[in-house]
């Protein structure tokens, strides 16, 4: 799952700490391999062309066509950089959320008034969680998939009934 637990024995003060972020199905090592096959499969046509005029039409076509699957992967990369951080401690929860592009947001509450919302329906994905504190109610891990935010609110509620359980 594309989040992970961090335990009290490694941590400094705190009592858990999670850390989430969007799963990559296409690695950087995959995006190596896809492009090169892909240059290699858009060469094979021009080969048959070689010496001739109408080489020159074909190749500027085919090399965008690299060049644009290049850029939109790439995109999705940049775009794909979250990382959600939810730090528990005896007196504090915080959620921070850095986006891509350098994008930040930090929310804060008291862990003994927070409450872990799911949304079955109405949310902008289905089991939709949420946190509320403080007056405010932020989202947390709206990127992962179907199957993991249920797994995710049960984990957040037994953390959060451990944390209150020690105040």
């Amino acid at each position: 799952m594309p989040y992970e637990w961090i335990t009290a024995d490694r941590l400094k003060g705190a009592k858990a700490e999670l850390h989430l972020w969007p799963y990559r199905s296409l690695p950087r090592r995959g995006f190596v391999w896809l492009m090169a096959l892909l240059a290699c499969g858009l060469a094979v046509p021009l080969f048959a062309f070689i010496g001739h005029v109408i080489l020159w039409l074909f190749l500027p076509i085919l090399l965008g066509t690299l060049g644009l699957v290049w850029y939109f992967i790439e995109r999705s990369y940049k775009d794909g950089e979250i990382l959600e951080v939810l730090t528990l401690t005896a007196d504090q929860i915080t959620l921070t959320r850095d986006g891509p592009r350098g994008a930040h947001s930090e929310w804060q509450a008291n862990p003994y008034w927070v409450t872990v919302e799911r949304h079955k329906t109405g949310g902008p994905v289905p089991d939709y969680i949420t946190l509320q504190g403080d007056g405010r109610e932020v989202e947390i891990g709206a990127f992962l998939s179907e199957d993991e935010r249920p797994v995710l609110y049960e984990d957040l509620l037994q953390v959060l009934r451990d944390v209150k359980s020690h105040l």
